[in-house]
């Protein structure tokens, strides 16, 4: 972890902290002018190690040794004039020097000013950067520093995570371009009010994310959903009607396709552009007609060599409807779940799912835990049949 003399400096003891906690070993390597921002002393509690700063230099060759033991280099924040360094190869403090030695993936997130950002000279730098296969991730939009707006925020250190995370993974996706739709649609009824279910769009992001980690291109197709989506394209869609058009538009693109939200079955025949009062009513009967299946749309639509995995939430005969829907939807793999258990309802964290294949002679597998841990062991076990 390099750590410059930037005001985003300030973020980075949270940074350490995730790091930490995902039981990963961090060194940190700060520069002088890093320390006027962030105190050694918080980090080397955070990390439990010595920070290295340039009096570490010695006869041990520190940027040596740590360059040979890191596994992903991070420098967060990365001014411009630590860009220019190690861009142009200048190794004249410990961090830079560690640099210039490392052949470990390296991620390096710059923050200045949107001027200082956008100048030519710092452009060149990022573009001879990325030449050599470093990853420069772009700063955010937003309130700088210096009080005004622009381009030139360090990403928060849960985004950070992501990418130190997809650094790490194996790219057993690369080349893959993965579609999925994720969270629930909402069929309105009238301007403010609207039939819905309680999905949080959780495992689709997880699924999607998962995939981006192993080096997949992903495109997500979400609902009304909260859920932190960085990394991903995101199309955001409302009712069940526009997210079949979203995927639609997006199908011939996709190598794989995964319809994890949870799409309203129906939606009311007549939506009122005005809102339904309530006075001199006792009761409203509504009309409801059947929303199109966009699982079975796909299955019907897919090419050759596209891969269709669908989802059944259900509340009993769990394997044989999901059986029933991969016939019916000339799916490739269903995962089925209850979505009535403790650790499988609706917005839980934690899920139990079953992955049935198609081909009913190859074995049923059951993944439990946290959704991003189960995303993850649903992708190992696709890519190996």
């Amino acid at each position: 972890m390099g750590i410059t003399g930037g005001i985003a400096a300030y973020k980075i003891p949270s940074l350490v902290r995730l790091i930490t906690k995902a039981e990963c070993d961090c060194e940190v390597i700060m520069t002088e002018s890093a320390k006027n921002f962030v105190a050694p002393m918080t980090l080397e509690t955070l990390c439990g190690r010595k920070v290295h700063d340039d009096s570490s230099f010695d006869a041990s060759i520190p940027h040596i040794r740590l360059s040979e033991w890191a596994e992903v280099f991070v420098i967060a924040p990365c001014t411009a004039n630590t860009l220019a360094k190690i861009a142009h190869g200048i190794a004249d403090n410990l961090l830079t020097s560690a640099a210039i030695a490392s052949s470990c993936p390296m991620l390096i997130f710059p923050a200045m000013n949107d001027r200082m950002y956008d100048n030519s000279a710092t452009q060149a730098n990022i573009s001879a950067l990325k030449s050599r296969g470093v990853k420069i991730v772009e700063p955010s939009t937003g309130e700088l520093a210096c009080g005004e707006s622009g381009k030139g925020r360090m990403p928060e250190p849960e985004q950070i995570m992501h990418e130190i995370f997809r650094a790490l993974c194996v790219h057993d996706m690369a080349g893959e371009k993965v579609l999925v739709t994720a969270g629930p649609t909402h069929e309105y009824i009238d301007p403010v009010r609207y039939i819905s279910n309680p999905s949080s769009g959780k495992m689709g992001v997880a699924m999607a994310r998962s995939a981006w980690l192993r080096g997949a291109e992903v495109r997500l197709i979400a609902g009304p959903i909260d859920v932190d989506t960085y990394g991903l394209e995101v199309t955001r869609v409302k009712s069940a009607e526009d997210m079949l058009r979203a995927v639609r538009e997006n199908l011939a693109w996709a190598d794989y396709v995964v319809k994890a939200a949870a799409v309203g079955d129906f939606r009311v025949k007549e939506f009122s552009s005005h809102k339904i009062k309530r006075d001199g009513k006792d009761s409203i009967t509504l009309e409801l007609v059947q929303n199109p299946d966009i699982a079975a749309e796909v299955g019907r639509l897919k090419r050759e060599g596209q891969v269709l995995i669908g989802f059944a939430a259900e509340t009993d005969n769990i394997m044989e409807h999901a059986r029933g829907k991969i016939a019916r939807k000339n799916l490739d793999y269903i995962l089925a779940n209850d979505v009535g258990g403790e650790n499988s309802a609706f917005a839980s964290d934690k899920n139990t799912v079953h992955l049935i294949p198609r081909n009913e002679s190859e074995s049923v597998r059951t993944f439990s835990g946290l959704k991003e841990d189960i995303a993850f062991d649903i992708w190992s076990a696709i890519i190996a049949r």
